[in-house]
């Protein structure tokens, strides 16, 4: 079973007299624990493709699929439930808090969730190499410090998928190699990572590098997945006993 899956998406914007062809019949699809880097021009797609498998907007014609489970036509409450279920970010900005310690802006995702996550957090910068920056505003910290704290943020609820919008883009190379290094120990735990990137750096530490060029990604599913499943639209969808989840139009 994938982790995210892509059938034959579109994504279209108004624009003049022929509608924005951001993306023209993609497939793509990422197994547990796999990292796919995704490079193209800009303007190719990259970020609209980021934002339809992170379910921050919908695709226009298609399918999408978390874990088995179809996910196009979900209400924008089980929208973002489903992304706090099972979907981790990770920006090139950090987009920290700047008043909160590193430690808060890791448990920041579950301060509406009961009990207190503050532990979790604390174990997840530690395990990052920040035990001892938990206190510590974001303007006390480095930029890979930074990202790191970025990461620790999208793990806080255990997602299944994280997605890295450009993660070295503002790291020098030592800082990135560090970052993507993390990235391994993210996938040892069978996380799937997909990271638009412009950074060769990204693509060497990738498993597959997938390339989306006005629109049209070449490479979004492996050769020996095609030919398990065909053209990947017979495949069962597994009904996995998601909590966002209620039906047609329900709320979770």
């Amino acid at each position: 079973m994938y982790s995210l899956e892509l059938r034959g998406v579109d994504k279209q914007y108004a624009g003049g007299v022929k509608p924005v062809i951001a993306l023209d019949d993609v497939d793509f699809a990422v197994e547990p624990g796999e990292f796919v880097a995704v490079v193209g021009p800009s303007g190719s797609g990259k970020s609209t493709l980021l934002n339809v498998c992170g379910l921050l907007d919908d695709p226009t014609g298609g399918r999408r699929l978390i874990d088995g489970t179809d996910v196009t036509n979900l209400s924008e409450r089980e929208r973002t439930a489903a992304r706090k279920e099972s979907i981790g970010f990770v920006f090139q900005d950090f987009h920290l808090i700047p008043t909160l310690s590193a430690v808060e802006n890791v448990a920041l995702p579950t301060a509406f969730d009961p009990g207190d996550a503050t532990d979790r957090a604390a174990d997840l910068l530690d395990r990052f190499g920040l035990g001892d920056r938990l206190d510590h505003d974001p303007t006390e910290l480095s930029g890979g410090q930074k990202q790191r704290v970025a990461i620790a943020r999208s793990l806080i609820n255990e997602p299944d998928l994280l997605l890295a919008d450009e993660p070295t883009g503002n790291l020098d190379t030592e800082t990135g190699e560090a970052i993507l290094g993390e990235f391994e120990r993210v996938r040892a735990d069978g996380v799937a990572v997909v990271a638009v990137t412009h950074d060769e750096l990204v693509e060497e530490y990738a498993d597959r590098v997938v390339e989306l060029t006005d629109g049209v990604l070449s490479g979004g599913v492996r050769v020996d997945d095609r030919e398990r499943d065909g053209d990947g639209n017979d495949s069962e969808a597994a009904d996995p006993d998601f909590p966002w989840l209620a039906g047609d139009g329900g709320e979770p």
